[in-house]
């Protein structure tokens, strides 16, 4: 569904976001944690930092910092830098116009309510949800059922019948 370039771009970022202290995380660390090939990493950084996503800072303590917290940064501002298609209302079948329901294509349909769940997914979803910086959400308890009470073995009077 996301382009290589947009998994690569949220894989660095979320490292940097899950690593990020008083130092810059070095350009070299990423690529080594994250499995993302160097020259590759080098160009998505160039574009997220042109982006104002990440800042970069040459010499001793340099390195990649997210400007803003990864609380405030969401996917679809990640996404939306290298799959702009994705963020934006898009035809699944790939036509120039907006496709909506005025202007529905032959998939419209179909695609419309997963492309608002993808939609809601992205606009909703921060760097620090995906970065193991927030614990997920409690999921609301559900009421048990109550079972039957078993019924109780009878008490004796300790007198053996034959």
């Amino acid at each position: 569904m996301l382009s290589t370039t947009s998994q690569y771009a949220l894989r660095a970022l979320t490292f940097i976001a899950a690593n990020e202290g008083v130092e810059a995380v070095l350009g070299r660390r990423i690529a080594e944690e994250t499995g993302i090939p160097s020259n590759y990493l080098s160009k998505l950084l160039i574009e997220l930092n042109n982006a104002g996503l990440v800042s970069a800072s040459r010499g001793t303590g340099g390195g990649y910092r997210l400007t803003a917290p990864p609380s405030s940064i969401t996917l679809n501002r990640v996404v939306g830098v290298f799959d702009p298609d994705v963020v934006n209302p898009c035809c699944l079948l790939g036509h120039s116009h907006v496709c909506s329901d005025e202007t529905a294509c032959t998939a419209h349909a179909h695609w419309k309510k997963t492309r608002a769940a993808l939609t809601a997914f992205l606009n909703s979803t921060t760097l620090a949800d995906i970065s193991g910086l927030k614990k997920p959400r409690p999921q609301p308890k559900t009421a048990k059922k109550k079972r039957p009470a078993a019924a109780k073995p009878r008490k004796t009077s300790g007198r053996r019948t034959r």
